[in-house]
């Protein structure tokens, strides 16, 4: 009985000892596998220089190099989850979740705050009015025909105000800018202190003394009505005559293919310059097409292929000890590292050859493309005036809208022009409903095939493309010195968007100096004396 005892006690203990031994492997190797998974799952995130990359971060992620130890360097939030988020995201949601929160309220508020200010301004002169009548109606002085012609007058002068600040004002918003513009916010606070003044001088001398005079106080309603007016006036002075002189020429260049515009701008804020480079940007610049950034870079990847690169000056490892024998065996491997590396400079300088027939095979073929497509589009619009011929000989039940004929010649160009845009680099912009669209839209105004074909054989502005390439795009506005002070002599900011950025620069044009030089009329006469031994 004891030994039984004491054996099963044993068993009883080593089991316990066993089990929890067993639970300690399996968290142990529970948590070895977060651990591997945190450290498979998680990408590495490295401090790049600030320059932006050709395709945006998808194309840069498959192309940088991993650390050695990139696992031990690495800080990451871990959870249960099968998708994780670093740090850094996390922040980054939040920043954007912030601002545009911030956005949107203070839009709101801006525009809440310009009704509330435009309703005092305009009901500040008609209380003026009617306050007298209300408070004390036994002690006017009437007035007579006097006052009527100044109630036309106010009421003339309201509809010409409000006509003018719905023109200026109340105008649909082009862009949301970063900081607050000056000028409109120093004219609402103007407008502000210029009616709380009138309502001060109000309520001290009229409604206090309850002036009996009551032309007086219709002509002080007036006084308000004008000075209303002047200020409007300077209003447009500020915000729209001020910028209209050119002061300034500002160079306009895309960071990835080198575009480059040239414009001519006033005294303008920088934020209020980079809103105008915006909206000159999507009708004059071509669009931006990423799929040429790729094969050009693709082909420089593929000539940098072949290169190897060799460390002729460092350390070889091979050596274990110094001697006459290992220093002739490390000088034979310099010797052979350089001679590799003068082999693959000589066949990186022969590798323009390459550069020179791939580009000149690539031109033969948009060429020959083209051609296809020309001839493909010009019998299509052939084949539309003998339908045309033929349907006006149909009853009027029986004619075509040029939306079906639009869909009856398509496919037979629809090849053509499919190989020319995936040769172009174009597929991605034309879709083939906004095809057939172009299409009617060039049957219905009686169009050309020449005129149908310019929108695909030359690169339009981004505005002509479907929305989807500029309706919603985010810009953002890098800049040292203040956005809302004005441009300077070599002011430069950067309007980055998603997959590029726009680099501009500002000059002064140069203050020109004209002189008048006077030439007399008689110095351009001359006598002519005949001879008789020449022939004239």
């Amino acid at each position: 009985m004891d030994t039984e005892s004491t054996y099963s006690g044993y068993s009883y203990y080593s089991g316990r000892s066993r089990g929890s031994h067993r639970h300690g492997e399996r968290s142990r190797d529970r948590h070895k596998s977060r651990s591997k998974d945190s450290r498979s799952e998680k990408s590495v995130t490295i401090n790049t220089p600030p320059a932006e990359p050709l395709l945006g971060d998808t194309a840069v992620r498959g192309e940088q190099v991993q650390d050695d130890n990139w696992g031990e360097t690495t800080t990451a939030i871990t959870g249960t989850s099968e998708h994780s988020l670093s740090q850094e995201d996390i922040v980054r949601i939040t920043k954007d979740l912030e601002d545009s929160v911030g956005l949107d309220c203070r839009r709101y508020f801006t525009r809440t705050l310009a009704i509330i200010l435009g309703l005092l301004v305009f009901l500040t002169p008609l209380a003026f009015l009617v306050l007298p009548h209300i408070l004390w109606p036994d002690k006017l002085q009437s007035c007579g025909t006097a006052c009527e012609g100044l109630f036309i007058s106010v009421a003339f002068k309201l509809l010409i105000l409000l006509l003018a600040v719905w023109a200026l004002f109340f105008r649909p918003a082009r862009a949301g800018l970063p900081r607050v513009y000056v000028f409109r916010a120093l004219l609402a606070v103007l407008v502000l202190l210029f009616v709380i003044s009138y309502w001060l001088f109000y309520g001290v001398r009229i409604l206090d003394s309850q002036d009996e005079n009551y032309q007086g106080i219709v002509q002080y309603a007036v006084s308000l009505v004008d000075a209303l007016l002047f200020i409007h006036y300077l209003a447009i002075v500020l915000l729209e005559l001020r910028q209209l002189q050119p002061c300034y020429s500002v160079c306009v260049t895309r960071s990835t293919d080198g575009e480059t515009r040239h414009y001519n701008l006033g005294q303008l804020s920088i934020q209020r310059a980079a809103l105008a480079i915006i909206e000159h940007y999507y009708c004059d610049f071509p669009v931006h097409n990423p799929a040429l950034l790729s094969a050009s870079k693709s082909r420089s990847a593929k000539h940098l292929a072949g290169l190897k690169v060799y460390n002729v000056d460092g350390e070889f490892p091979a050596a274990p000890a110094e001697g006459p024998g290992n220093n002739a065996a490390a000088g034979i491997a310099h010797s052979q590292s350089r001679a590799m590396i003068a082999a693959a400079a000589r066949r990186r300088d022969t590798s323009h050859n390459e550069l020179y027939y791939e580009e000149a095979e690539h031109e033969r073929r948009v060429r020959k493309r083209r051609a296809r497509l020309v001839v493909a589009v010009e019998e299509a619009f052939t084949h539309i005036k003998r339908m045309q011929e033929e349907e006006q000989k149909k009853a009027p039940g029986d004619v075509m809208d040029p939306r079906e004929a639009a869909q009856a010649i398509f496919p037979s160009m629809a090849r053509a022009l499919q190989k020319y845009l995936r040769t172009t680099k174009q597929q991605h912009c034309h879709s083939m409903e906004s095809i057939q669209q172009h299409l009617a839209f060039c049957i219905t105004n009686n169009m050309t095939p020449k005129a149908f074909l310019e929108s695909y054989l030359t690169p339009g502005p981004t505005v002509q493309y479907s929305r989807d390439f500029w309706r919603a795009r985010q810009w953002t506005l890098i800049s040292e010195a203040s956005v809302t002070s004005g441009l300077k002599d070599g002011t430069i900011f950067l309007l980055k968007c998603v997959d590029f950025s726009l680099v501009v620069t500002s000059k002064k044009i140069p203050y020109i100096q004209m002189s008048e030089e006077y030439i007399d009329p008689k110095s351009h006469k001359f006598v002519l004396r005949l001879q008789s031994e020449t022939s004239v």
